[in-house]
């Protein structure tokens, strides 16, 4: 199993957790978004998209983290990523990691910020502020189904990860990166810390990973 993936990538970051949560080994390929080595020809040709993560297992070529993250449920059962238990509980772990994953992350990825610089002249603070923005209304959202439900446990659905937490993990990770509030989220920030104190997250963090420190 080979994962493309850039360190400080969110999308990556999901898929590392994944992979952890599933026990899964696999051989890290950093590509370094930094230095548009998802533009190479080599890597457009895996992912015509040019972007990470993309992972390679027994002659599939797979994009898209929430792909990834489902086809890995589905190839590696144990532990479920998905409920088990109702059509219902996987459509409500679902709508949140789809929150994260559609309406926030696409706004605050790299490539839109390098935009907003670029063809825009939009310094460090207005391209902090444009991700704090989205980052706040997608987290009140989700704040307020999580405070409402009662399929909440110590992580989004019960007592264990699920896709939700292994979305919601590195949406955490960018808006502490651009110093976005977290006080009015309590139920996103209990939830947290019962991640944080689990190996295949800590494991997953972008600071864990070889290239974050280099010899």
């Amino acid at each position: 199993m080979r994962l493309h993936q850039f360190f400080m990538s969110s999308a990556s970051y999901r898929v590392r957790i994944a992979l952890n949560i599933k026990g899964q080994p696999y051989e890290s390929l950093p590509v370094n978004l930094r230095s548009a080595e998802q533009l190479a020809p080599e890597f457009s040709a895996l992912n015509p998209a040019q972007l990470v993560p993309v992972l390679e297992h027994e002659g599939e070529s797979l994009s898209q983290s929430l792909a990834i993250i489902e086809y890995l449920d589905e190839r590696f059962p144990n532990p479920p990523l998905l409920p088990r238990t109702s059509a219902a509980d996987r459509a409500y772990v679902r709508q949140l990691a789809l929150t994260i994953a559609c309406d926030i992350h696409p706004l605050n990825n790299l490539r839109v910020l390098k935009y907003l610089r670029d063809p825009f002249g939009q310094g460090d603070a207005a391209r902090d502020a444009w991700a704090r923005h989205w980052i706040e209304l997608g987290f009140a959202a989700i704040e307020a189904r999580l405070a409402a439900s009662p399929r909440r446990g110590r992580f989004c659905f019960g007592d264990s990860p699920t896709l939700a937490d292994v979305c919601l993990m590195p949406q955490i990770a960018n808006a502490l990166r651009v110093k976005t509030d977290l006080s009015p989220y309590p139920a996103i920030r209990a939830i947290e810390q019962n991640c944080a104190a689990l190996e295949p997250f800590r494991r997953a963090h972008p600071m864990a990973q070889p290239e974050a420190n280099p010899p």
